[in-house]
């Protein structure tokens, strides 16, 4: 019988954890966050994390099991999930996996290229190196390193720009030398269910939800982590408009509109990424009916 992961994903704030709560209670079986943010134990606000009551309801991997000082990338959590779903396989036929981390949905999805592991001598080298000469002096760093990467990467995104520094330096080769882009095989079928919202909805939920974990403490959980600030895990849409904040950049007031805005920009993003994939079929987060439906017709089920 072929086994199946269902990925069910879509901009933030749509509805995707209300709606796969009722799909794993339906199926009987566990989510697999594809969060990148709610996998740290520390964000829990800011990420929108699943409450204990809703994990308690369904068991849920992948939600708060790291701290934000350890390091996590989109190559681990392929790694990991791909364990993990050959154990879920051994007893179901089918498998759920939410979120809205582009990243790590390719990578369990298409795979990810296997990037040499970086040593902690190189990865503290260049966090020393980020907080002492800035990003700028990284990124002529990695033009003379690797040009053709250069001129692709996220300059404004210091994850990125050190991830392939790493790999530079630690290998003595480009970071493109490493990029193959080449779709992994996989041991089961794959359908991948994108919700989305008309844009005035969606932005008055994003707007909603930030006024919401305002009031459930997220300017004292950024306080709380405001001495870890640089951390690559804090670098995140939530926390960096709290910091802003609490440098005195911006008021409290306009801390919480930019939130908002680079929320709804992040939303844009996610939707432009999705919407590249041929093979998302697109559904409104009301239509659980026809969700179910649509995910019973493709799978066989155990």
């Amino acid at each position: 019988m072929e086994k199946t992961l269902i990925v069910v994903t879509g901009p933030t704030a749509v509805g995707k954890t209300e709606l796969c709560l009722d799909i794993a209670k339906y199926f009987n079986i566990p989510i697999i966050n594809a969060d990148s943010r709610q996998i740290y134990k520390e964000l829990k606000i800011g990420t929108a994390a699943p409450t204990e009551e809703q994990m308690r309801q369904v068991r849920h991997f992948f939600v708060g099991t790291l701290s934000i000082a350890d390091y996590y990338s989109a190559s681990m959590y392929e790694e990991q999930t791909m364990s993990l779903l050959h154990e879920l396989f051994q007893t179901s036929n089918i498998a759920l996996m939410c979120g809205g981390s582009m990243m790590y949905i390719d990578a369990v999805c298409n795979g990810i290229d296997d990037i040499p592991t970086v040593s902690d001598e190189i990865r503290n080298e260049l966090k020393k190196r980020l907080a002492n000469e800035g990003l700028e002096e990284l990124c002529k760093l990695l033009k003379t390193l690797d040009p053709e990467h250069y001129e692709i990467v996220d300059r404004q995104n210091p994850r990125r720009v050190v991830h392939a520094l790493e790999i530079c330096l630690m290998t003595g080769k480009t970071y493109t030398s490493f990029r193959t882009n080449e779709k992994k095989e996989r041991p089961f079928q794959i359908i991948k269910i994108a919700i989305n919202r008309n844009r005035e909805e969606l932005y008055e939920r994003i707007n909603h939800r930030v006024d919401q974990m305002m009031e459930d403490g997220l300017l004292e959980e950024a306080q709380r982590l405001y001495n870890q600030r640089n951390l690559n895990a804090l670098n995140t849409v939530g926390y960096k408009e709290m910091f802003a904040y609490f440098d005195g950049t911006w008021s409290l007031e306009e801390a919480i509109e930019r939130l908002k805005g680079n929320t709804r920009r992040y939303a844009r993003k996610q939707l432009t990424w999705f919407k590249k994939d041929p093979s998302v079929k697109w559904f409104s987060p009301d239509d659980k009916e026809e969700i179910i439906k649509y995910i019973r017709e493709r799978c066989i089920l155990k």
